[in-house]
């Protein structure tokens, strides 16, 4: 269980509502937003799906690749439980998927085969307005304590207002775009991550994590690194050579 004054919470809240700076980077961001959930809440992963200019959900980030999988999964079969949080507006918990399944027993089945026992996700709301969810997953059975509760839904809350932030000063069309262009640039993002696994030998995970801690070390955009990395430029050779620790 987090404690609210520990002193990464409150970098966390600080890193979530920057989101005025010229070079934001909205796929880094919300990649944060999930690996701040597994590090500071008692659960084991985490997944976002944020919805396109369409209204329709897209897998943007997750913890690893057992959820990020899961999450495909979710919207393959249109069942889940961050699929009813983001239409019913309110948060969707089940505490033991092998004695409850909810309503989803296909994506209940998946989950359990992958690990996971409970569920819990959150949608990224404010007002009437709804532009993504949360998952947050756990191994074990059981709710999430109070107080972690109220820190996932601040995360979200504030990751929300500083997305719909960003919408009004730099206009909703620009936005749109970003968002658009985070979602697009997954593919890229899954193709860099297979040819660093390859190329150093490491599960999809670490390399995942290798390229994040190159792009931010170098202060570039994670989706123009995984790029470089897939046309094999020059600007990554040092990822290949000497590759950076976490």
């Amino acid at each position: 269980m987090v404690r609210v004054i520990d002193g990464r919470l409150v970098d966390t809240f600080v890193e979530l509502a920057d989101t005025l700076t010229d070079d934001f980077d909205v796929i880094d961001f919300l990649h944060l937003l999930s690996a701040r959930s597994v590090e500071l809440l008692s659960v084991d992963a985490a997944g976002l799906l944020l919805a396109d200019a369409h209204g329709e959900l897209q897998l943007v980030a997750s913890s690893n690749e057992q959820v990020r999988l899961l999450e495909l999964f979710q919207l393959q079969r249109d069942e889940g439980p961050c699929l009813d949080a983001f239409r019913l507006r309110q948060s969707v918990t089940i505490s033991d998927l092998s004695a409850d399944p909810g309503k989803w027993p296909s994506f209940a089945t998946v989950a359990l085969d992958q690990g996971f026992r409970a569920v819990h996700a959150f949608p990224m709301r404010l007002r009437s307005e709804v532009i993504g969810a949360l998952n947050l997953f756990s191994t074990g059975p059981g709710e999430l304590a109070a107080e972690d509760a109220r820190v996932a839904r601040g995360m979200v809350d504030v990751a929300t207002i500083g997305l719909l932030q960003a919408r009004t000063i730099h206009r909703h069309e620009v936005l749109v775009e970003q968002l658009q262009t985070a979602l697009s640039s997954r593919v890229v993002i899954e193709q860099a991550k297979g040819f660093i696994a390859e190329r150093l030998g490491l599960a999809m995970d670490e390399a995942f994590s290798l390229l994040r801690h190159f792009a931010r070390s170098h202060s570039r955009k994670l989706s123009l690194v995984a790029a470089d990395v897939v046309n094999r430029a020059e600007t990554v050779r040092e990822l290949f050579d000497n590759p950076p620790t976490r």
